[in-house]
């Protein structure tokens, strides 16, 4: 019996203890494949809409089939709010372990905070299901690799949300830069300058009714309940990763991509502060608003990676001349080559100049720059029906190397010193108070198995 089945897990919101989802065997698709949006969060709306675009999709055979919440006051307005939009009946849950067993439901897509991504994903393939999971994939880097085992050991179809994969305009750039159009690249630089303002103190309160909260902290230490910790979870480091986890990893995944990078860097280094919110602002936040990290690759190439969390200037024309999907914030990708630069500054463009001059090269630009959501679902979907997972533009394999380079940048700024990575175990040789990074205690029963 596999080691999940062995436990029972309980619901702080129900007298009867829940079991672990069933393993069930691998199995075609129903004819059209039902897919559940558990996490009723921000991401969600992006889910919930990708899938009923495609369900009006010739050729496209999937079904918006139910949302699944810990919290009753998401949850029953988005029964009837989605169901509403979608037409037909759209199923409610209130725990992701009766999505997981009900053997009607072929798919789910997580859109929770991120100390669930690792666990969610491992039960959903082990389950059955196929699964779409929100950036970063993990929360840390052991997390990380059980995903990946998971989604091998399962035979199971697993995206990441990075969808600047699927974005038409990225995968051309990313081919004219591979083709040499700025020569030899030597350096990569990502920027994410966002405004955040005061993110808030944590005042500790009662947990609201209808919330399970121990569900909802799953994985995690089950902290004191208050909205700071419910809401701000991003910059609490028990929860999230930060803005390099939040927004930066999208810039990291091009990067990585760009540089054709398949392993993980030999050495990270890392400086920070938390000053705005720690000085001025007063919040509780945890993770840094200021990063500089600098990465380096066994064969000598070079990622640095900035974020700032206040005023600032622009970067490469970022923000100022050409503006990010979310008005005001500089983010975005800098390649340098022997021959000339590239940038891509949003999820949909890319734009090039070319020797000294820096003259105007190749781009390729839209309106509005959108996020590739739906061709990125488009794609999962696909790839759930024939079975090629080498067709996914962004596997989880993929999320996993993107994703560890944040938690990387994080590990070098807690520890107060460069690391030192060995890429084939994942492990920090002689740092033993880096090594303690790369997973978290484990909290039964949400444990995140050794043995997958």
């Amino acid at each position: 019996m596999n080691q999940l089945s062995r436990r029972r897990l309980l619901s702080t919101t129900a007298a009867a203890a829940v079991s672990a989802p069933s393993i069930l065997r691998a199995r075609n698709l129903n004819s059209r494949m039902r897919v559940v949006v558990i996490g009723m969060g921000g991401r969600a709306r992006s889910h919930a809409e990708s899938l009923m675009e495609l369900e009006q999709e010739d050729g496209i055979d999937v079904e918006f089939a139910g949302v699944c919440d810990c919290d009753s006051a998401k949850l029953g307005p988005a029964v009837t709010g989605w169901s509403q939009k979608a037409g037909h009946a759209v199923t409610g849950y209130d725990d992701m372990r009766r999505v997981l067993d009900d053997p009607s439901v072929d798919a789910v897509t997580f859109a929770t905070p991120n100390h669930w991504h690792a666990l969610g994903v491992i039960w959903g393939c082990q389950a059955g299901k196929d699964v779409y999971v929100e950036k970063p994939g993990s929360h840390n880097i052991y997390e990380g690799r059980k995903m990946v085992e998971a989604a091998r050991k399962y035979d199971r179809v697993v995206q990441h949300g990075t969808q600047c994969r699927s974005s038409a305009n990225i995968v051309e750039g990313i081919q004219k830069l591979h083709a040499g159009i700025i020569g030899e690249v030597y350096f990569a630089r990502g920027i994410a300058y966002k405004i955040r303002g005061n993110l808030g103190q944590h005042a500790p309160r009662p947990v609201p009714q209808g919330l399970d909260w121990d569900q909802w902290c799953g994985p995690a230490p089950v902290h004191e309940f208050s909205n700071f910790q419910h809401r701000r979870w991003h910059w609490i480091w028990d929860y999230g990763n930060g803005e390099i986890g939040n927004q930066g990893v999208h810039q990291f995944d091009i990067l990585r991509w760009g540089l054709k990078l398949d392993t993980h860097p030999k050495s990270v280094s890392s400086n920070g502060t938390n000053f705005m919110q720690e000085k001025i602002h007063r919040s509780s936040a945890e993770t840094p608003g200021i990063l500089s990290t600098t990465l380096k690759w066994p064969d000598g190439k070079l990622i640095e990676f900035e974020v700032r969390d206040w005023y600032t200037n622009a970067e490469a024309g970022f923000r100022d001349r050409y503006p990010f999907v979310q008005k005001d914030f500089p983010v975005g990708a800098i390649f340098l080559g022997t021959e000339g630069t590239m940038i891509f500054p949003d999820y949909s463009s890319y734009h090039t100049f070319l020797g000294r001059e820096r003259e105007v090269g190749p781009s390729k630009y839209e309106e509005g720059s959108p996020i590739s959501n739906t061709p990125h679902f488009r794609n999962w979907v696909q790839v759930c029906h024939s079975r090629r997972r080498q067709d996914l533009t962004a596997e989880i394999l993929e999320g996993h190397m993107s994703s560890a380079l944040c938690h990387l940048a994080n590990i070098s700024y807690r520890v107060d010193h460069t690391v030192q990575f060995d890429s084939q175990f994942e492990r920090f040789p002689d740092d033993e108070s880096a090594n303690q990074l790369l997973t978290r205690p484990q909290r039964e029963p949400y444990a995140v198995p050794d043995v997958v």
